[in-house]
């Protein structure tokens, strides 16, 4: 996609960025640090869910026959002979006509097929009166009632959060084998950023792309490292990149891609295996993309709204679908508030406030690049297609879902 070629469309584009991605490798992880990581192979379980059978209520084990005539008028007095708490390892029997008392989770005694609540007892801790009959399998939580020995309890691919982690903790897992993070090398470019907190003098602004692409990586699941402040000078910049290159699956840029004096990412990457030009988008038009020093690299504008359609378009869907991941927005339509116009010549993303339960969504802000904090008050950004120039409100759009929701 060098100068001279024919301008690309989003979805050609969006292919040639892809296509610098594949599947990351399996590895596996500690529990708590699978969250958000999608599942390499299906988990089965080891033991049985429960694995004995346990106590449903906090009450009494007793054998049911014993109890059958029990109620409010003739409550069934029996000796209460052991104490079983939740963890208990031994395994008393239960003596016909006896009771034992018996905690949440705890097992159930050999002979006894049935729980006692002790909302229906007087609680007695030697001798207890029974005021109800109770049927066989009454509060009694079978072996493997939730989760059989063997069977399938996560298939591959499941995105892991904090309940399927705790299913495979409770079927004897420590670790799991996930998808690794892809690992994003983010670089901002720009003599005149500096850090934010610090003086502005006339001519610099607080850097924020770096940031926000940083925390848009680690929003889609990828692992984020920041490089910013390298002045717009090629030798800089790539001593300052040689160092970091080294276990990085992708170096995203933005800045230094368009047609101007300083543009230093397209000047140093030029003839080392990436290639620049213009997308048939608006905001993000100039864009460049390919391999440098072997690094996939996708290169955005420097635009901040820029920047962010492009992260959302080209990257963040190759990025998770590499790590197995879903990799693709919800996108629906919906209804215009009010007229927007459109290049005819270019497929434009438009910053939108979504409101679901009215199925509306509302323009936020001009079509500038630059103004972000219309992109911050946005839910999903308005997809308005090549050759279209004007719509109408009452019109529907196609949209698509960003952020958090």
């Amino acid at each position: 996609m060098s100068v001279g070629q024919k301008v690309r469309s989003v979805e050609e584009h969006a292919r040639a960025v892809a296509a610098l991605l594949t599947a990351t490798p399996v590895i596996r992880l500690p529990l708590v640090e699978c969250i958000g990581l999608a599942l390499a192979e299906p988990i089965t379980a080891a033991v049985p869910l429960p694995p004995f059978d346990n106590s449903g209520m906090d009450g009494y084990a007793v054998r049911s026959a014993d109890i059958a005539h029990a109620g409010d008028e003739q409550p069934v007095t029996l000796p209460v002979t052991e104490d079983i708490p939740a963890g208990r390892t031994d395994s008393p029997v239960l003596q016909p006509g006896t009771a034992h008392r018996i905690m949440t989770g705890a097992p159930i005694p050999l002979g006894a097929d049935a729980v006692v609540p002790v909302e229906l007892t007087d609680g007695g801790r030697h001798r207890v009166q029974i005021y109800a009959s109770r049927s066989p399998g009454d509060s009694v939580r079978p072996a493997g009632g939730d989760v059989a020995a063997g069977e399938e309890v996560l298939p591959a691919g499941t995105v892991l959060g904090s309940a399927q982690v705790g299913v495979a903790a409770a079927v004897g897992y420590a670790e799991l084998p996930v998808h690794r993070p892809v690992r994003v090398l983010v670089l901002s470019t720009g003599s005149e950023l500096v850090m934010p907190g610090t003086p502005l003098q006339h001519g610099q602004i607080y850097e924020s792309n770096g940031t926000m692409l940083a925390a848009a990586v680690r929003e889609a699941g990828g692992q984020a490292q920041l490089m910013h402040f390298v002045p717009d000078d090629v030798a800089a910049l790539e001593a300052a990149l040689a160092p970091r290159l080294a276990g990085i699956d992708l170096l995203v840029t933005s800045g230094g891609v368009s047609a101007g004096a300083y543009e230093v990412v397209k000047s140093a990457m030029t003839g080392q295996g990436v290639d620049f030009g213009k997308v048939a988008m608006n905001p993000g038009a100039p864009q460049g993309v390919g391999r440098y020093r072997g690094v996939p690299v996708a290169a955005m504008p420097g635009n901040p709204v820029s920047a962010s359609v492009s992260f959302e378009v080209f990257v963040r869907p190759p990025l998770r679908a590499a790590m197995g991941l879903p990799a693709t927005r919800p996108r629906v339509m919906a209804r215009l508030t009010e007229a927007l116009e459109s290049p005819g010549d270019k497929r434009q993303f438009r910053r939108g406030a979504f409101d679901p339960g009215a199925g509306t969504v509302t323009p936020v802000g001009g079509p500038g690049s630059h103004l972000l904090a219309a992109l911050a008050r946005s839910n999903c950004l308005i997809d308005i297609p090549e050759k279209t120039t004007s719509l109408q409100a009452g019109e529907h759009v196609e949209i698509m879902r960003v952020g958090s929701m």
